[in-house]
């Protein structure tokens, strides 16, 4: 069974549809990068890494302990952890 239904068009209640034309879709043209917008850009990566750095440095061998205390609790939580074989 195919039933096609049929719509009036009504256009007492609203405005007639304008038929909009359609615009020609235009492919951007190939620009290269001007070299200020390559330097701006380098500066504000450098300034993103810069400002992201830690704020107290800690000087390598205190480092070097704190990274061997983490090392020491990690192994000792996992031999607590895993189950005995």
């Amino acid at each position: 069974m195919s039933t096609t239904l049929s719509t009036s068009v009504d256009t007492s209640t609203h405005p007639p549809q304008q038929v909009a034309q359609a615009t020609p879709i235009s492919r951007p043209g190939r620009h290269r990068v001007r070299l200020t917008h390559r330097i701006a850009l380098h500066v504000g990566l450098a300034l993103i890494t810069w400002s992201r750095r830690p704020s107290s440095a800690v000087p390598s061998h205190e480092y070097l302990a704190q990274r061997e205390a983490r090392e020491l609790q990690a192994e000792r939580l996992r031999h607590l952890i895993t189950p005995v074989r």
